[in-house]
């Protein structure tokens, strides 16, 4: 039995990956954004052994979030899961002067990452979308250039591979890999997707449990259980380290080797 944090677990695939992961007989630590929606996400998957609360569109209620998750930790997996999109037609300044999207979808799993015990294993959502996204890291906060909310979400899930894959170079103890879950049909993912929930959790669930020689690596990216070949901006290596530099420097906490 593996202890696991879902974060983003109060729906969605998210929601799906932490059923299937409790009835599978693991510990599951699930996240939820605020108490409402944790007292919905206990209801939904009472096997949980617990929920962890913390806003990820603001540094201090992250920071709070991995504190309640170290307390219900230690963890063999971390699954980072929680994502926002892209439709908005103007930027969202976050209460720490962020552009959100950057904020909920990279930082936030860059800052956990860096404040909660390694894991045996990670494993970071991102979207096929990551290949149009631009490695703009002189302007991740969208303040030169006009603002285009699906790129601002490519752009992040691209920063979410390069997170994995640099965890996995600093982190050899740690088997760090990214999944594109595909078009779901979830909140998110609209009516109009392709794909449902079992297909979207499929993935995260084996890269977290399986012993499958094609499930234990690293610094790989997945989708059905297949290994992709990324943006090519993902994989270069001081793209990697700059946007490590980066978060340290807007969350004030490095990501150290181990």
């Amino acid at each position: 039995m593996a202890t696991i944090l879902i974060t983003g677990s109060s729906d969605g695939i998210g929601r799906h990956t932490a059923l299937t992961l409790a009835e599978q007989g693991h510990r599951v630590v699930l996240h939820a954004r605020n108490e409402r929606r944790a007292e919905e996400a206990a209801k939904e998957v009472p096997a949980a052994a617990a929920v962890v609360v913390g806003e990820l569109a603001s540094l201090a209620q992250t920071r709070e979030l991995a504190r309640q998750a170290i307390e219900a930790g230690p963890y063999d997996v971390v699954i980072h899961n929680a994502g926002v999109g892209g439709g908005q037609s103007a930027p969202v300044i976050t209460e720490d002067g962020l552009e959100r999207i950057f904020q909920v979808n990279t930082l936030a799993p860059y800052l956990l990452t860096a404040l909660l015990p390694a894991p045996a294993r990670l494993v970071y959502l991102t979207s096929g979308l990551e290949a149009g996204g631009r490695a703009r890291l002189d302007d991740l906060q969208w303040r030169s250039r006009p603002w285009n909310g699906m790129q601002a979400y490519s752009d992040s899930k691209l920063y979410d591979l390069m997170l994995a894959f640099a965890v996995a170079r600093h982190w050899p103890g740690t088997l760090s890999n990214a999944v594109d879950p595909g078009w779901i049909r979830t909140r998110m993912g609209g009516p109009g997707a392709t794909d449902d929930l079992p297909q979207g959790s499929d993935t995260p669930v084996w890269l977290a449990t399986s012993e499958d020689p094609e499930a234990t690596v690293t610094s790989h990216y997945f989708k059905e259980r297949r290994a992709l070949r990324a943006n090519p901006q993902a994989y270069d290596e001081a793209l990697q380290d700059e946007l490590l530099r980066r978060c340290a420097e807007l969350t004030g906490t490095e990501l150290t080797p181990r």
